[in-house]
């Protein structure tokens, strides 16, 4: 879990916490950096550095939509992050086009007030923000903008002992050098950025050969609360329920639609009312026409999941750790997962024994979501009349069968947490 070899033979110009002040140096200043911060800041002793490539004002100007799950929301209402601005998710509709069975979950069946949220990037990360400069208060954190990590250094030989040295560039060009007990990679990234770093520690790399475009859509009767999954030929397509601004016209919904890369560059490169088009014969009519769509983005899919999260005084979380596929939209749950799972495991000591024990604990949890992430595209990718009929057969029976739904549920919203 080291970066690229980079030439320290000039001076650093910063040597932060060489006397062993700092204990846990956390890169990545996206919303799992963030959360991790504020929690060890708020539950532990501990002095924290978070040092980030950007600056929080371009995180707070991003316009992308986040799914949240409501065992999320628990855990940042935990820190005081919850953000204001949210719409909820009560209902998720999930079918096959062109196939029989689908499948509702409904947020009153579990007694909460919605299953999840779809909130923008930007104002999540503000909330987060805000919470963290409360946390910050006792004077623990250190914060580093606009610093680029290339390099995480062991300590040589006893493990037990000596620290991590994060050696890296600034703004300006020129090189930097921090030290910590213990270093927490949790930059973001997609799976084409991170597919290198998983190839030197090994794990899980799959190319799902899937592009998704993402924007945002209004429609002529939208249905409030609803989110759909529509599984198709090319891959899944989700409409999650996300409240525009009045200029934008008011209700709408975020959009991703997966599909082979060809198809999504020809998407991309249509004119809107073709594009709304295309978009409503696959959904079909159950909301009307398709009226108006946001500028569209695309990047490509795939599953990067390191064998190993943690490495002696070194461990990732969130996309460091694995880039997942947004069918059901689990990555930044887990990612979220993992920030509070590290931090409570930090209340007890800073010491690699308990990133071990991190680790362990957390490894079902993330190996049950990375595996139904993973098995979700693979399994409706499969072409063929009579394999659409057994996965249609298969969300029927998920349907009446509440024991093997509720579990479905129960992974969606919290995870292996509870």
């Amino acid at each position: 879990m080291t970066g690229p070899q980079t030439d320290l033979a000039a001076e650093p110009v910063l040597l932060l916490a060489d006397d062993g002040s700092i204990d846990v140096a956390i890169i990545g200043g996206g919303p799992v950096g963030l959360a991790l911060a504020t929690r060890l800041l708020l539950a532990t002793p501990w002095r924290v550095a978070l040092i980030d490539a950007a600056t929080p004002a371009r995180a707070l100007r991003d316009p992308r939509s986040i799914a949240l799950s409501h065992g999320s929301r628990e855990l940042l209402a935990q820190i005081g992050a919850w953000p204001g601005a949210v719409t909820p998710i009560e209902t998720i509709h999930v079918s096959q086009r062109g196939s029989f069975g689908h499948v509702k979950l409904r947020h009153e069946d579990y007694g909460i007030p919605a299953l999840g949220y779809v909130v923008r990037y930007g104002d999540l990360c503000a909330s987060i923000e805000q919470a963290l400069a409360r946390a910050a208060s006792s004077g623990r954190l250190v914060r580093v903008q606009e610093t680029r990590i290339d390099k995480v250094e062991q300590p040589a030989g006893n493990e037990a002992a000596g620290m991590v040295r994060l050696h890296g560039t600034g703004a300006d060009g020129k090189p930097v050098a921090l030290a910590a007990t213990l270093a927490v990679q949790a930059e973001g990234g997609l799976f084409h950025e991170r597919r290198t770093q998983a190839a030197r520690h090994g794990g899980r790399n799959r190319d799902y050969g899937q592009t998704a475009i993402v924007s945002h859509v209004r429609c002529s009767r939208p249905m409030p609360g609803w989110a759909f999954e529509r599984f198709t030929a090319q891959g899944p397509l989700a409409l999650l329920p996300h409240d525009l601004p009045e200029a934008e016209g008011g209700a709408g919904y975020a959009l991703v639609w997966c599909c082979a890369p060809d198809e999504a560059a020809r998407r991309l490169a249509l004119p809107e009312p073709v594009f709304l088009a295309e978009l409503e014969q696959t959904f079909g009519p159950r909301m009307g026409r398709f009226v108006w769509t946001g500028k569209r983005h695309a990047f490509p899919l795939g599953l990067q999941a390191a064998e190993l999260t943690v490495e002696g005084r070194v461990v990732a979380i969130g996309n460091a750790a694995q880039t997942l596929h947004p069918v059901a939209g689990q990555g930044l749950n887990l990612g979220l997962r993992d920030a509070f799972a590290l931090a409570d495991e930090l209340r007890t000591a800073c010491t690699p024994a308990t990133l071990a024990s991190f680790a362990s604990r957390h490894r079902l949890d993330r190996a049950v979501t990375i595996g139904v992430t993973d098995l979700l595209p693979r399994t409706f990718g499969v072409g063929g009349p009579l394999a659409a009929h057994v996965r249609g057969a298969g969300l029927a029976a998920l349907a009446c069968f509440a024991p093997l739904r509720d579990a479905l549920a129960h992974q969606m919203i919290y995870g292996m947490r509870r």
